[in-house]
């Protein structure tokens, strides 16, 4: 297949894209030159079609032509005028990886993990943002926020957002993309430099070319950069041509930027450029999922007590890693001890050395909201809800109550928890209980009842 015949395939599937009219318009009338070096040169009829082809239809024509090809390349518009004199045509069957763009990547030779993605990734309020953030430059890739700087305590995702913003750039672009720790950058120019004739510099040349050859740079736990002063200053130079080239740069540290005090200034600087997005450690309702998730493929996993679940997720608050350990020697546990079957009292005996006097099972706004509703025979989407009836709203306050008395959490805190309740909302409940407790014997017994459950 010619270049001729190449682009007539190209023009029409974008007219399946596009309006007749803009087809028309901007397309009818152009023509592919020349593909060499990964650049594809298109003639186009006017100056105002190259800007308006290249403002508005760019990322359509790099993903047809691109998937036609199956290689990755960048486009030039120029007017008839601007060709040089002698351009060689490149045949299509003469294609190859190295005179033209990437070829289509898998997961593993960009070295990621293809089972971290977005679907196995679990949403919750102490992620949302950095999901989200992830999913826009996934989307857009040197478009949305670049760089993308993701940062939190180890085990709560970072890594796994990472791959999955690589696994869906490979799965629906043709973009080459790259996953290292700064460990293996530093590793890699070390080799390199160690290695190179001073007469021949091929080793820096594939150095180079590894890591500026690229369209999305994934580097995580930057934070190890610090110690290695030649390899701040290539990275330095290596994040300066990406980013000039709008190619997505993606990092990850267990500290913010501003924390980073080893780092150079001027890369600090680099860092704030995009999007910075923290991830902090999970909640109980997130906790409670990613343990349900964990689980799901477990035998007889629907025959395992919330209260088992709750437990788990109340004395492993720090990280899904830990909760992923704990999660295992529950089970080992039960196996060893208990045929396999797992209660409460199995997994307290097997998690007694995690229990620590910051983590009361007994203390948690979820458990006593759910020990409140099994009490009066409600709905706990009713006693987090608008409702205002009495036979909701007086056990409503009776939660807020125990929740003040049996937790250390905040009157703000605490209507999160209640629906977004505004905190003088939590504080009247709380003070209508214990107002009432001074007159009701009934209430007294209740309260003592519930606390005995709690």
């Amino acid at each position: 297949m010619n270049t001729e015949a190449l682009w007539n395939s190209f023009l029409e599937k974008i007219k399946d894209r596009i309006s007749p009219l803009s087809y028309d318009t901007w397309f009818k009338d152009t023509k592919l030159h020349s593909m060499d070096g990964g650049v594809a040169t298109v003639v186009v009829p006017m100056i105002l079609h190259k800007k308006h082809l290249e403002e508005n239809y760019l990322d359509d024509i790099e993903e047809v032509f691109n998937a036609i090809t199956g290689t990755n390349f960048t486009f030039v518009f120029k007017l008839e005028s601007e060709l040089e004199p002698v351009q060689r045509i490149v045949e299509v069957s003469e294609l190859s990886t190295e005179t033209v763009g990437v070829p289509y990547q898998s997961s593993a030779s960009a070295n990621l993990n293809s089972e971290y993605t977005f679907d196995t990734f679990m949403v919750g309020d102490s992620n949302r943002f950095a999901f989200t953030a992830a999913r826009a430059v996934a989307e857009k890739p040197g478009k949305a926020y670049n760089p993308l700087f993701l940062y939190g305590n180890s085990g709560l995702g970072k890594t796994h957002l990472m791959h999955a913003i690589g696994n869906y750039i490979i799965e629906n672009s043709n973009k080459k993309v790259l996953y290292v720790s700064s460990e293996q950058f530093v590793n890699d120019y070390i080799y390199a430099v160690r290695n190179n004739d001073k007469n021949n510099y091929e080793k820096i040349d594939l150095f180079k070319s590894k890591y500026r050859n690229i369209d999305v740079l994934i580097i995580d736990d930057i934070q190890f950069l610090g110690s290695a002063t030649k390899g701040q200053e290539e990275f330095f130079h290596t994040f300066n041509q990406l980013h000039d080239s709008n190619k997505q740069i993606i990092i990850a540290s267990d500290r913010s930027v501003d924390d980073l005090k080893m780092l150079e200034d001027r890369l600090r600087t680099r860092f704030n450029w995009g999007l910075t997005a923290n991830i902090t450690p999970p909640d109980f309702e997130l906790r409670v999922n990613i343990i349900k998730k964990k689980i799901s493929h477990q035998e007889a996993a629907e025959d395992i007590p919330i209260e088992v679940i709750e437990y788990i997720a109340n004395i492993n608050d720090s990280d899904v890693r830990q909760l992923e350990g704990a999660i295992t020697r529950v089970f080992a546990y039960a196996l060893m001890m208990n045929r396999g079957i797992v209660t409460l009292e199995i997994a307290v005996e097997a998690l007694k050395d995690k229990v620590s006097e910051k983590s009361v099972f007994k203390n948690d706004v979820h458990r006593i909201q759910r020990i409140v509703c099994e009490y009066f025979k409600i709905d706990i989407e009713d006693l987090k809800g608008k409702k205002r009836s009495k036979d909701v709203n007086y056990p409503r306050q009776i939660a807020i109550y125990l929740c003040r008395e049996m937790t250390n959490e905040s009157f703000p805190k605490m209507g999160t928890y209640f629906g977004g309740r505004d905190h003088s909302t939590i504080i009247s409940a709380y003070q209508r209980i214990q107002r009432d407790l001074k007159v009701n014997s009934q209430l007294q017994t209740v309260i003592n009842e519930l606390k005995n459950r709690i």
